[in-house]
């Protein structure tokens, strides 16, 4: 096994960095010259990190210690200072490999990697103590949202959004040992369509992915939903952990027009739209402000909700939909907020209603009837996502749901998608008219093959 990391040496080592960086700095502003950019700044970071962990070897020998058996044991220690100061630490190099979905750490001794496919795997453990474990956590924590997030006794859990897109999730004291849950983000930037995917791409580089490549939708569902997201439909995504239901959020967004506003709230930063605006140039990204230590202060997803119709949005996108703002979200879609998207947990997709008109009775106080009264008025679409066992586990859109008024209390519902008998995933159910059909055709969808169907649909996710 590889000599494991001790942290407090990181932390003692990238602290002679920070006061070689700090000295530097000062240097800079009193000679008058501009401060270093970050591309500088990390490469000049690296070569400070070359002599401190070499000075720190040769004290070693000086002290006649002995030095760590592992060949790659300065390569490792200077990388992991370098990410202290700029990324994970140790987990840096997890996040770094793309084929990795799923990261789970069972305190400082147990780390499992989940790859693409499925393979599961044990790593070396990425800490040496559960006390360095919650302090790369907390190093994580400081500057990985827009809000600094504690995690201590006093704030047991963590939930934020690392600078590759990844979600980090992290609890402590109510388990033997802190317990850190990575979920990788393979697919930063998603596209509905192969044609949508091309046209974003930019010149010399890699097409980008799309949900009708990938299998998740076939043509005419991909068309389907971007008729909906252009003629401004109310969408929610249902599926359960890990189904897919961000990347698929992400190519529904994909398919807005350039100058729409767009205003995002999520608990921990994750869409990330407001990186390419060369797609959506007008993106307010809000993030849940967490309350002190007394509980003063802070701001949640209902409160959020509620302050969006005060700044002038064109859609509403609400990352996930977790109870307390499902009041504020219908109420927001049904008053003029059309377009809006949203995703929700759920294991099938008539347990979206079910679920929605739970939170609205438990936080919002209203009657099963007036929530789904609120419904009826407000969500046309549900799409439900999946890992289709059918198809590998493969992640596929599996049904669409139409919102079709009231009926016996409850909201009417339309299976206008349902799951193909051959390999699980939505094909038009031809049985069942589409009720927003002129409102659909306006934005050009028909009920035959798109033109610019390529048939050619292959890959997995």
């Amino acid at each position: 096994m590889s000599d494991l990391l001790d942290y407090t040496l990181i932390r003692k080592l990238q602290g002679q960095v920070a006061d070689a960086q700090l000295a530097d700095r000062r240097q800079l502003q009193g000679s008058g010259q501009p401060v270093r950019n970050t591309a500088d700044e990390q490469q000049q970071a690296q070569s400070i990190i070359r002599q401190v962990v070499s000075q720190h070897l040769q004290d070693m020998l000086a002290r006649r210690e002995e030095l760590p058996a592992d060949p790659a044991f300065e390569t490792r220690l200077r990388a992991a200072i370098f990410s202290a100061i700029y990324g994970a630490g140790e987990l840096q190099e997890l996040l770094d490999n793309e084929l990795i979905e799923n990261i789970d750490i069972n305190g400082c001794a147990q780390t499992w990697v989940t790859y693409a496919g499925g393979i599961k795997e044990l790593w070396r453990p990425v800490a040496a103590t559960n006390e360095d474990l919650i302090s790369i956590v907390q190093n994580l924590g400081s500057y990985a949202g827009m809000n600094a997030r504690p995690f201590s006794t006093a704030t047991p859990t963590l939930d934020v959004r690392l600078q590759d897109g990844s979600r980090l999730a992290a609890l402590m004291s109510a388990t033997q040992a802190p317990i850190v849950s990575i979920r990788r983000n393979r697919y930063p930037q998603m596209f509905l369509r192969p044609d949508l995917a091309s046209a974003a791409t930019k010149p010399g580089k890699e097409v980008l992915p799309d949900l009708v490549s990938l299998g998740t939708v076939d043509e005419q569902l991909a068309e389907f939903l971007f008729a909906a997201v252009r003629s401004r439909c109310n969408i929610v995504v249902g599926g359960a952990t890990d189904a897919g239901k961000t990347a698929l959020l992400r190519g529904l967004i994909n398919c807005i027009e350039a100058m729409e506003r767009l205003i995002t709230i999520e608990i921990a930063f994750e869409l990330g739209l407001e990186r390419h605006p060369e797609l959506h140039c007008d993106v307010v990204p809000m993030e849940v402000v967490l309350a002190d230590a007394e509980g003063r202060g802070g701001l949640d997803i209902a409160e959020l909700v509620r302050r969006t119709r005060r700044h002038n949005p064109s859609r509403v996108i609400v990352g996930e939909v977790l109870g307390p703002e499902v009041g504020e979200m219908l109420s927001a879609m049904a008053q003029g907020n059309d377009g809006s998207l949203s995703t929700i947990h759920a294991r099938d997709a008539e347990e979206v209603f079910n679920r929605i008109a739970t939170y609205a009775a438990q936080f919002s106080n209203v009657s099963f009837e007036v929530a789904h009264q609120l419904m009826a008025g407000a969500i046309d679409f549900v799409v439900f996502i999946e890992k289709n066992p059918k198809l590998g586990m493969r992640r596929t859109v599996t049904q669409v749901i139409e919102v079709a008024g009231m009926m016996n209390g409850r909201v009417g519902r339309a299976p206008i998608f349902k799951p193909s008998p051959e390999d699980g995933r939505a094909v038009r159910n031809t049985e069942v008219a589409i009720g927003r059909m002129a409102k659909l055709a306006r934005a050009g969808y028909t009920d035959g093959m798109p033109s610019w169907s390529t048939t050619n649909q292959q890959g997995g996710w």
